[in-house]
């Protein structure tokens, strides 16, 4: 039995000596020996840095959300043009998100439309996978952004709510002072008579009761001023409380019909990705019934040419 020589040094003082030859110095030798060892990682398609590039821009709304949640709700915190402030860059960062994720989905129905072949058939197989998993990718984050719209209704509901518990319950306190001022009227005429009784009768008395009357007026007219200033801001704040909601309702009845348009076509894909496997298979057992076919009516030609040739020879 012949012995067995390990030549692995020899193989790679050969593969060196080559590299040489091939100008390969230390340092390309080490970068290509690197790279045999550790891959390098494959470059990711333009949906793919879109689609994280849209999580990214959900999950830093939902930051922020975070960030300002106390100063949303609570009034003593912020004022009310700094809330609007906050308000508004939601809004401004949901529709960036929408605009994204149409921009996904349009990209989608492109490469829908441009993977069909001949007669509107799917050509590939696995580019109906493709087509399928981001279907499901951009319907996961239509679902997140969902999410992150309904936390901050909840979160202006809130603050409408306290809007109008702060607006309403502010006329009663103020109605004290005009008891007192007519408890302190009423006092002032109990003390007429005492005071009067001892001034002389021919002297000028004064018009206390005017007075109070003034006063009266006075805080009656700044009490009315203030109600209808409260009252108008009120009014004001729902208004456009409810138009915001109103917005952001519409803004997520669409993003749920995008998200159930966007299962059917999941769902869709997923069965023409069945329909094109059973094409194949029955391709498949076409092919090979044509070769058997084939393969028999030969036989059957060879067989028939050499019993006619048998024949002529026997004649």
């Amino acid at each position: 039995m012949a012995k067995i020589i390990d030549r692995t040094e020899d193989f790679k003082d050969a593969v060196f000596r080559g590299a040489l030859s091939l100008g390969f110095n230390e340092a390309k030798r080490a970068a290509l020996m690197a790279s045999f060892i550790i891959h390098k990682p494959r470059e990711r398609s333009q949906f793919t840095k879109a689609a994280l590039k849209t999580l990214e821009s959900i999950g830093t709304l939902e930051q922020f959300m975070k960030k300002h949640r106390k100063d949303y709700i609570d009034p003593h915190r912020t004022t009310e043009e700094e809330r609007d402030s906050i308000e508004h860059e939601v809004s401004i960062f949901v529709k960036a998100c929408k605009e994204q994720i149409d921009i996904l989905k349009n990209s989608i129905t492109d490469e829908e439309m441009n993977s069909k072949g001949w007669l509107g058939i799917r050509g590939d197989n696995a580019n109906a996978d493709t087509i399928a998993h981001k279907h499901g990718v951009v319907l996961i984050l239509s679902e997140k952004l969902h999410s992150v719209t309904s936390q901050f209704d909840q979160l202006r509901a809130v603050r409408f709510q306290d809007a109008i518990n702060r607006a309403m319950p502010r006329r009663k306190p103020k109605r004290a002072p005009m008891t007192t001022s007519t408890d302190v009227s009423n006092n002032v005429e109990s003390t007429e008579p005492t005071t009067s009784e001892t001034r002389d009768p021919g002297e000028i008395q004064p018009e206390p009761m005017k007075i109070q009357q003034q006063l009266l007026d006075d805080e009656t007219r700044a009490l009315q001023v203030e109600l209808s200033s409260l009252l108008d801001a009120a009014r004001d704040t729902e208004t456009k409380m409810v138009e915001m909601s109103a917005l952001n309702h519409l803004m997520s009845t669409h993003v749920l019909q995008q998200a159930q348009q966007i299962e059917y076509l999941y769902d869709q894909a997923v069965e023409a990705t069945k329909n094109v496997e059973m094409g194949n298979k029955e391709l498949t057992q076409a092919i090979q019934r044509n070769s058997s076919s084939r393969t028999f009516l030969l036989l059957f030609l060879v067989v028939l040419t050499l019993s006619v040739l048998f024949l002529d020879w026997y004649s």
